[in-house]
C-alpha cells in the first residue's frame, strides 16, 4: 500500500489533484486508515495510469469516469486504441517539428499548413470514444438496433437524410424561424425513435459534430445542398439555446 503522498511523489499527480479525484469517484483509494489516510494498492495505481492516459488524450474528467465506470469498458482495447492515438500525435509533432527546422535552416515561405492538421487524430478519437464509452445512449441504441435487419436501417437513414433534404431546402433563411426549429423537433424526435433518447444535450453534441467531422458534413449537404450541415448546426444552437 502507499500513501497518497507516496502516490505524488511517484507519479507526479498533485496531493490536491488525488483528494478531488476521490471527491468525484474517479479514483477511490484502497481504503483509509484509522486516522483517515488515503491508501493505494497497485491495481489503484493501474487506474490512475488509465486516467492520466485518457487525460493526455484531452478527454474532460466527466468523460473518464463514464467509460471507465461503464459495464463494457475493455481495459485491453482501450490501451490499444490510446497507443493508436498517441503514435498519431507523436507522427503530428513530427511533422511540425520537421516544418519549424525546415522554415529556420532555409529561411523559406512554406505555405504547407498540412502538420498542423489533427482531423485524423480527432476522427479517431470520436471512434475510439463510442468503443471505450458504452455510455447509456450506445447501450440504448445497441439495444434498438439488435434485432434491426438492413432494410431497417435504411429506412431509418433515409428518414434523417429526407430530414436533412428538408433543412436543405430552407437553408437560406433564419436558423431561428419557425419552420427550422420545427425541422430540429423532428429530427430530435426522428433520432429518439430510432436510435437513443436524444436530450437537448445529446442533440447539441451531434450538431457541433455535424460541422466538426467532415464525414457528417459531406453526408448532409449532399443530402441538402452545401451549407445545409452549418444550416443545421445553427438552428440546433437556437433551440438548445446555445
Amino acid at each position: 500500500m502507499m500513501t497518497v503522498n507516496e502516490v505524488s511523489r511517484l507519479t507526479g499527480v498533485s496531493i490536491r489533484t488525488l483528494q478531488y479525484y476521490d471527491k468525484i469517484g474517479l479514483l477511490k483509494p484502497t481504503e483509509y486508515t484509522t486516522a483517515g489516510y488515503r491508501l493505494y494498492d497497485n491495481r489503484a495505481l493501474e487506474k490512475l495510469q488509465q486516467i492520466l492516459l485518457f487525460r493526455e488524450l484531452e478527454f474532460s474528467l466527466k468523460d473518464i469516469k463514464q467509460i471507465m465506470d461503464a459495464p463494457g469498458f475493455d481495459r485491453q482495447k482501450a490501451l490499444e486504441q490510446q497507443i493508436e492515438v498517441l503514435i498519431l500525435k507523436k507522427q503530428r509533432l513530427e511533422n511540425l517539428i520537421a516544418l519549424a527546422c525546415g522554415i529556420k535552416k532555409n529561411g523559406e515561405r512554406n505555405m504547407d499548413f498540412s502538420a498542423f492538421d489533427t482531423t485524423k487524430i480527432q476522427e479517431y478519437k470520436k471512434e475510439a470514444k463510442v468503443a471505450w464509452g458504452k455510455t447509456a445512449e450506445y447501450q440504448e441504441y445497441e439495444q434498438k438496433t439488435k434485432d434491426r435487419n438492413a432494410g431497417g436501417y435504411q429506412t431509418a437513414m433515409m428518414q434523417m437524410m429526407d430530414i436533412f433534404t428538408e433543412f436543405g431546402e430552407i437553408r437560406t433563411g433564419e436558423p431561428d424561424s419557425a419552420q427550422a426549429q420545427q425541422l430540429v423537433k423532428k429530427l430530435q424526435r426522428c433520432i429518439t425513435d430510432n436510435y437513443y433518447t436524444c436530450s437537448d444535450k445529446v442533440l447539441a453534441e451531434l450538431g457541433r459534430m455535424y460541422v466538426e467531422d467532415k464525414r457528417f458534413t459531406e453526408n448532409i449537404d449532399k443530402a441538402g445542398g452545401c451549407g445545409t450541415a452549418e444550416f443545421v448546426h445553427k438552428a440546433i444552437e437556437c433551440y438548445c439555446g446555445e
